[in-house]
């Protein structure tokens, strides 16, 4: 992230962007939430230009939004927002990681595999937010190599939308993680054994929407 603000310190913009974001990602920032740029500054320690060019941003990403004589504040959980989002991801991350495949080192793929065993401890004594973040480094490490910067863009910028739902989708949906987990391992095994990348493709974007037509079949039983 650079800024765009003249005179303010990317740092400093850096800083105040990540921490915002992680307070939204780790759910202490609830939606609906009141960004208070000069109260946020101050727990930083920094001035309110730097605090606001973050906001900008996760405005961009989805992630705030800004209200009539509100203000800044943590998107409302949007379900069409969390549909649409997941479907585009299927499209967009399956042909990340296909183009990306050919790409991997034995030694990335062992880190993969490591991520998803650990996701697989994670399942007997279930945190909805740690496998989510395992979840998010797995990920990272097939499509972190795509050659073609727009998509890696894209499929941040999904992921970046999806941040402040997942653990509730993973909590709302208790049967999938255990599916993810495996699909993740067929992932890899099509990898490793140098599928045609039009196979990954379509495993890295059925695996994408099997989790959205879980979420899916859950609330429609919910209904």
């Amino acid at each position: 992230m650079t800024s765009a603000v003249p005179g303010v310190s990317p740092s400093k913009a850096q800083l105040s962007y990540e921490w915002i974001r992680e307070q939204i990602t780790s759910g202490r920032f609830t939606p609906g939430y009141r960004l208070v740029l000069a109260q946020i500054a101050g727990e930083l320690g920094v001035s309110v230009v730097p605090v606001r060019e973050a906001v900008r941003l996760l405005e961009a990403e989805g992630l705030v939004t800004f209200v009539k004589n509100v203000g800044a504040q943590v998107a409302l959980v949007d379900e069409a927002e969390y549909i649409n989002t997941m479907q585009t991801l299927a499209l967009v991350e399956g042909y990340a990681t296909a183009l990306a495949a050919p790409l991997l080192s034995a030694e990335t793929i062992a880190a993969a595999r490591e991520v998803n065993d650990q996701m697989r401890a994670c399942l007997e004594d279930f945190d909805p937010h740690r496998f989510t973040e395992l979840n998010r480094a797995f990920h990272g490490l097939l499509f972190e190599r795509c050659p073609n910067p727009h998509v890696q863009d894209l499929v941040g910028r999904g992921w970046s939308r999806l941040a402040a739902l997942r653990d509730s989708i993973f909590g709302f949906v208790p049967g999938r993680p255990p599916a993810s987990v495996a699909e993740h391992e067929e992932i890899l095994t099509a990898i490793e054994a140098g599928a045609d990348v039009l196979e990954i493709e379509l495993a890295a974007r059925r695996h994408r929407l099997a989790t959205l037509q879980a979420f899916l079949a859950a609330r429609s039983s919910v209904d």
